[in-house]
């Protein structure tokens, strides 16, 4: 291996180690390592600085065919700025969603739909968690669920870690079923040009049986455990009405009319020929201007820091690409598995899921996306066949630890937070058997469909 490739790799894996050990956050040592990889290795050994003003990629934001790229797809070299842009957008939508109380009115109208019943509870708010997932980021759906599922559970003298691990399990899955689900899924998507339809298509299928699927195993896992505490006759009196959860009408609508709006632009883009840069832009401005009085507050509540930490993965991901350290780990795929297509997709599906079980999916994901293009132009398998492999196999296999996907971090958080702390072992006792399930069922799908 030259230098450059080395000093890329070696950057990577420090950036990784980083991510594990979680001391500090994950935005820090991302924005260290695409300092490291733009000076040192860019600069300094490859002295090029052409690589610099290409990976940075700022130049394609003021393009017209970045926001209305018609049906040509965008070409991404670097910095996704696609996914910075829309993750971004959504955010901002998805915090004054927050603050009018759309969440948890939704919780709590599925409770009371379900009379507040512990089984009829964890089914619905498993569902609920799938499905919200598929349109905004799963990290946000368990911000949510999460709260009103432990103010629930206390009420129902419940056990909240059963409905939490539950929803993790959901959200991920439910994620990998569209392209604005999960956060890999969104890199893929826009580095490969997927729209929202192809990804519901290819993926939404193996997702939705796999959650299926998983709601039984929890069904059946925790059936018992939910049926053993009964919650007390006065206690019903004390139920909260969904109502009093808005904190304020008008908005409310308001910002449903524009959830609903951002969900139809994203299915219809490929057909109107807008990016999802510019569908995040809209959502922004829409809410910013319905919620002028707190636009400051919703832009501070804006998650900069992983945007940030987007930013510094991206640009060292582009360092093992630009050296050509990607290239190798194609080309070594390519010959354990002989190019044969039944060999590339166990291998892809099943390697992108134990690594995503011990690290964050999204860094594994950003740098799967030019292996798995490289290994298409190599070996002749299609490229999209390769792309709905690795999005289950990153979303599906996050779901087997409790850091293997933000979600399970946010979600696991909140609990420990709320005095109910969720253990390794518990965790991997309820979540571990579940996912080599679905990942099953997606490898039998895989196979069948595109074989």
């Amino acid at each position: 291996m030259e230098l450059s490739q080395i000093l890329a790799l070696v950057i990577f894996i420090l950036l990784f180690i980083a991510i594990i050990i979680g001391k500090i956050h994950r935005f820090i040592p991302a924005v260290i390592a695409a300092f490291l990889t733009l000076t040192v290795v860019f600069l300094l050994v490859m002295k090029s600085p052409e690589t610099v003003v290409h990976v940075l990629n700022l130049g394609q934001i003021g393009q017209l065919s970045f926001w209305i790229p018609g049906h040509e797809h965008i070409e991404s070299r670097g910095i996704n700025w696609q996914t910075i842009i829309f993750i971004g957008g959504m955010m901002a939508m998805v915090e004054s969603m927050g603050n009018v109380g759309f969440f948890d009115w939704l919780c709590l109208s599925v409770a009371k739909l379900v009379k507040y019943k512990a089984v009829p509870i964890l089914i619905s708010f498993t569902l609920v968690s799938g499905f919200l997932a598929m349109f905004i980021d799963s990290i946000t759906v368990l911000l949510f669920m999460s709260a009103i599922a432990i103010e629930l559970s206390r009420l129902l003298k419940l056990d909240p870690v059963l409905f939490i691990i539950a929803m993790i399990f959901a959200a991920n899955t439910g994620g990998s079923a569209t392209m604005s689900g999960d956060p890999p899924n969104i890199i893929i998507g826009t580095a490969l040009g997927y729209t929202f339809i192809d990804f519901l298509i290819n993926t939404g299928p193996a997702a939705w049986m796999g959650l299926i699927a998983a709601l039984g195993f929890f069904y059946f896992a925790y059936r018992k455990s939910l049926k053993t505490k009964k919650t007390e006759v006065t206690a019903i009196t004390s139920y909260p009405e969904p109502r009093e959860a808005i904190s304020n009408p008008f908005l409310f609508k308001v910002n449903l009319a524009i959830f609903i709006l951002v969900i139809i632009l994203l299915v219809t883009h490929a057909a109107t020929g807008i990016s999802v840069a510019l569908i995040g832009v809209i959502a922004a401005v829409l809410t910013l201007t319905a919620s002028w009085k707190k636009a400051g507050h919703i832009l501070k509540k804006v998650d900069w820091y992983t945007l940030l930490f987007f930013i510094g993965l991206f640009v060292t991901v582009a360092g093992l690409e630009e050296t050509g350290v990607l290239k190798i780990l194609a080309s070594f795929i390519g010959h354990v598995s002989g190019g044969n297509i039944f060999i590339v997709i166990p291998i892809i599906l099943w390697l992108s899921a134990i690594v995503s079980s011990i690290v964050d999916n999204i860094p594994f994901a950003a740098t799967m996306v030019p292996v798995i293009s490289s290994i298409a132009r190599t070996t002749g398998i299609p490229l999209p066949t390769l792309a709905w492999t690795l999005a289950l196999g990153t979303d599906i296999g996050g779901n087997a630890t409790p850091i293997g996907a933000s979600a399970n971090v946010v979600g696991t958080a909140i609990a420990e937070r709320e005095g109910y702390p969720i253990t390794w072992k518990r965790y991997l006792k309820n979540a571990v058997l579940p996912t080599i399930l679905v990942l099953v069922i997606c490898w039998a799908y895989l196979i069948l469909r595109y074989t």
